[in-house]
């Protein structure tokens, strides 16, 4: 069966028994539960490499996630595996895992390639895409980042209508790297299908002024990677100075940028996340040490909470 042939009932209904097993904490009630900030993990597949999603799955509820952003080449290959295997294989195997597949991203196709993706995305029950923004001309920057809108136009309406939201990440010599470039998209955006995927990363490595970039862009952050610069990721390194990239093994204080996403209530999604070099290696050797390494930074960011 082709990919884009499976029917949204059949996968949607393999991820129905993944849905039902995201539950309270027993013994919690549900207005307690509202009132304490809590994040929502997601583990982003290109941190195991290209390993098989065989092994990958297994590892993410054990990471305090319970879902899974699937990343293609070079970072990762897992979005090829699913094209290999077909997507109602892929489904049976998120639901046998009790997994949702929440996000896909997709920097090699850019945003204005995703319509497609997105429709994958909504058969597979997930609703958060990834992608750059690329570069834009103008005269200023503002004036960019509104021709970028308006480009967009058109991938928005196909994402309202496939339930999906387009994720814009501040990647480094694109149009949104500046943090007055996060500003003018979130005034600028038409619709609340188009939001930011942020990545203190990319940014000036001060936890003040990254706290209030959060608050000044609010709801638009759609999608926040627990991630910081360290000594960068473009150059071989020793392991240790790369690790340094997640939070509790790096410098960064990262506890005004979260009290910042808790002024606002922050909803969305949390990657714990870094690259290494080369790029389409696990961040260390083995699944379980992945693993490891993630929940150790985890424990670090719930501290911070």
């Amino acid at each position: 069966m082709a990919e884009n042939e499976i029917t949204r009932r059949t996968v949607l209904g393999m991820v129905a028994g993944v849905t039902a097993g995201m539950v309270l904490p027993v013994g919690r009630s549900a207005v307690a539960a509202e009132e304490v900030f809590k994040l929502r993990y997601i583990v982003a597949s290109c941190m195991y490499g290209t390993l098989p999603l065989a092994e990958i799955l297994p590892e993410v509820r054990k990471t305090g996630a319970a879902e899974i952003d699937i990343w293609p080449a070079t970072h990762g290959n897992q979005r090829e595996q699913v094209a290999a295997m077909g997507l109602e294989k892929f489904a049976a195997m998120l639901a046998e895992h009790k997994v949702r597949c929440g996000m896909i991203t997709r920097y090699d196709l850019g945003c204005y390639g995703l319509q497609d993706e997105m429709k994958v995305l909504n058969s597979l029950g997930g609703d958060l895409m990834v992608a750059g923004s690329g570069n834009v001309e103008g005269p200023n920057l503002k004036a960019r980042v509104a021709k970028f809108v308006e480009q967009l136009k058109p991938h928005i309406e196909v994402a309202e209508e496939q339930g999906v939201t387009i994720a814009v990440e501040n990647h480094a010599n694109q149009l949104l790297w500046e943090p007055d470039s996060l500003r003018y998209l979130a005034e600028l955006s038409p619709s609340d299908r188009l939001g930011i995927a942020y990545a203190p990363y990319h940014l000036p490595q001060d936890a003040a002024l990254q706290a209030q970039l959060i608050k000044d862009l609010g709801p638009k952050l759609v999608h926040f990677y627990a991630w910081e610069h360290g000594f960068g990721c473009h150059k071989a390194m020793p392991k240790a100075l790369e690790m340094q990239q997640l939070p509790g093994y790096g410098q960064l204080d990262f506890k005004p940028m979260f009290d910042a996403l808790a002024s606002f209530k922050y909803s969305g999604r949390t990657s714990i996340f870094m690259h290494p070099t080369p790029r389409g290696i696990p961040i260390l050797p083995t699944a379980g040490e992945v693993t490891v390494a993630m929940n150790r930074s985890r424990e670090y960011v719930e501290s911070l909470l």
